[in-house]
């Protein structure tokens, strides 16, 4: 089996899963409105309700459109309705399946590299359905009778849903492609790991993760995010793209400490930190686990260190919630998945510059140890 096709073939069969999952999660969401959820669910039934509504073929505004009175109107809209989950389906599978292709290529799963493997095809999965999501908002848009009225608030909102369903049907996909995966490379000798100088690699992933840093830090900073959420670029129909640059350009909320909740402020900056920290730690090691540790490789990878980092934080988050709150687990998961928007500006940002920087040092570094070298090796003047 060529190397291509050893990868192909798992990207091709997790792309399926995944697909196949949305899909089920959304033919489940009928079941929702039956008589007997409420009796069953409670009041989680309108929060799992968010969770797969936009994964769903049920139209939730058809039937009042049809009840207008006017011919076909009910129908037209459904049909573009439908249009737009069509385009949601068929991006996620085309994306899912490009992007595995690749990353198990450049990460095959194989020993010491197969967890890394996992984690890179999961946070991928998260990536492919957001872009998925963001492709078939102007269709979702237009199928409920009202594109025109503020339009970029209205895609902002399209853009951030059905995100938490995507964490778990991407895990299940990623643990099906890693898998395939291994049993397709099994008894193949691995491909040795780059000798990556340390120094080299902690300045380049530092490098990138003051990337990151500038989102979660600057942009994300409650003065800063006002001025982009009230920001005006525009007329009429696009007079208020804030909520659209939110969405793009923030990966949190930083605030500053108050003078009555310095302790709380503390256990949420740790959130923040630990987003940097995994970050950090995943540019430091990819270059050493990447087979080639190229620009594009590293941007990509880049993406999915920073949905890793997004995704601890978020799972931080909700402890801290749940010790100092009490809620329940659903409503605690409402912040699941968020941010991956943003990943996709910050994250190929992150990985260029680590792959820059660490051409750049490793260059470098060298030219001094061969210079060093030789002088060992050359014979002491009498």
């Amino acid at each position: 089996m060529t190397q291509r096709r050893r990868a192909a073939v798992p990207a091709l069969i997790g792309g399926l899963v995944l697909t196949a999952l949305l899909w089920w999660a959304g033919a489940s969401a009928h079941a929702l409105q039956l008589p007997g959820a409420t009796s069953v669910f409670g009041t989680r039934t309108a929060e799992i309700g968010r969770w797969l509504t936009p994964w769903s073929y049920d139209h939730p505004g058809s039937a009042q459109y049809a009840a207008g009175g006017v011919s076909g109107t009910g129908t037209d809209y459904r049909e573009l309705y439908e249009t737009a989950l069509q385009i949601r389906y068929c991006t996620v599978f085309a994306l899912f399946v490009a992007g595995a292709f690749f990353l198990l290529r450049w990460l095959p799963p194989v020993r010491g590299r197969t967890i890394a493997a996992l984690l890179a095809v999961w946070t991928w999965g998260l990536v492919a359905g957001t872009l998925a999501v963001t492709v078939s908002a102007p269709w979702l848009i237009a199928s409920q009778g009202r594109g025109s009225y503020r339009f970029l608030p209205q895609l902002a909102s399209a853009i951030s849903g059905g995100r938490q369903i995507l964490v778990v049907t991407a895990l299940a996909a990623a643990a099906v492609t890693v898998l395939v995966a291994r049993v397709a490379v099994k008894g193949e000798e691995p491909p040795p790991r780059r000798t990556v100088p340390a120094r080299a690699a902690r300045l380049a992933a530092t490098a990138g993760t003051l990337m990151t840093a500038v989102s979660l830090v600057v942009l994300s900073h409650q003065s800063v995010a006002a001025a982009l959420q009230t920001a005006p670029l525009g007329t009429g129909r696009f007079d208020e793209p804030g909520e659209l640059l939110r969405q793009w350009l923030l990966l949190g909320a930083w605030t500053t400490p108050t003078a009555d909740g310095f302790g709380d402020w503390l256990l949420y900056r740790a959130a923040d930190v630990l987003l940097l920290v995994v970050v950090w730690w995943a540019l430091r090691l990819l270059p050493g686990l990447l087979v080639r540790a190229t620009v594009p490789a590293l941007a990509v990878c880049g993406v999915c260190a920073t949905v890793l980092g997004l995704l601890a934080s978020q799972a931080l988050r909700m402890v801290i919630e749940e010790a100092r709150l009490g809620s329940d687990l659903l409503y605690l998961t409402a912040g699941l998945g968020g941010g991956v928007t943003a990943a996709l500006v910050w994250g190929p940002a992150a990985g260029a510059v680590t792959a820059v920087t660490l051409r750049l040092t490793a260059g470098r570094a060298e030219p001094a140890a061969a210079t060093t070298a030789d002088a060992d090796e050359a014979p002491a003047r009498p």
